[in-house]
């Protein structure tokens, strides 16, 4: 045997992104409780090892599921991290060999993107504490796990570049146009006027005004909208171009 052969397993890792009620970009970090450890420093992004009869999206569902208690969730499979060193901590190396009791010399992640209402209830069946947190207020995870959710940012706006029907998945059923602009800011970084933006939306016969407006708000009450996807199909206008 080639001595250069070492113990590699494979895992997912999962990035779920959330629009939180500040209209901020979240992220759902996952822990377990233990002794003698700081609360931070046991957040992590949800992940497995594969099982031996797992395809590697089986996988990734079945992790989503044990975070969310949600059986159906948008899924993208986004790129592999197999840095030689990725799991080179001290820290890290005991975690593994902690959960999973394996002789494991390296592992290697197959990451994943994800979206997720904020206000759907999560129900982990794995984790102790399952929390969304501001994706400008990541604290230092363990593995490559900030390098990670920084990839996955990069992919977001490469997806919602493709097909931004996405981003109507993180808002609410009923949104305000100041929400849909907050929330395409926050995802594609691009500085927009908000006059231009509402002129240019007005257009699209798939973002439905309602006869709604907002409640109780300290601000001017706004008008609700909402998403059509059967007539966005028939069109595929992008949002900004």
């Amino acid at each position: 045997m080639n001595p250069d052969f070492i113990h590699t397993y494979v895992s997912v890792d999962c990035v779920v992104f959330g629009f939180d009620a500040e209209n901020r970009l979240n992220i759902l970090l996952a822990q377990k409780h233990a002794d003698n450890v700081s609360v931070d420093s046991q957040k992590k992004l949800p992940g497995s090892l594969i099982f031996s009869n797992e395809d590697v999206d089986d996988a990734a569902s079945r992790v989503l599921y044990e975070l969310t208690g949600i059986k159906k969730m948008i899924q993208k499979q986004f790129k592999c991290f197999a840095d030689p060193n990725r799991a080179s901590n001290q820290n890290d190396i005991n975690w593994m060999g902690n959960e999973y009791n394996q002789n494991i010399d390296r592992i290697i992640t197959v990451a994943y993107l994800s979206l997720c209402k904020i206000d759907h209830k999560i129900n982990s069946s794995k984790y102790d504490t399952v929390d969304w947190h501001p994706i400008d207020n990541i604290p230092e995870l363990p593995f490559d796990h900030n390098k990670i959710i920084n990839e996955s940012l990069i992919e977001i706006r490469k997806w919602m570049e493709t097909d931004f029907s996405i981003i109507f998945v993180l808002l609410p059923k009923k949104f305000t146009i100041r929400q849909l602009y907050q929330l395409y800011s926050a995802v594609s970084e691009k500085i927009i006027d908000i006059k231009n933006f509402h002129k240019k939306i007005s257009s699209f016969n798939y973002i439905i005004q309602l006869d709604e407006i907002e409640q109780n708000v300290s601000h001017r009450a706004a008008r609700f909208y909402r998403f059509d996807p059967k007539i966005y199909k028939k069109t595929h206008t992008k949002l900004i171009k």
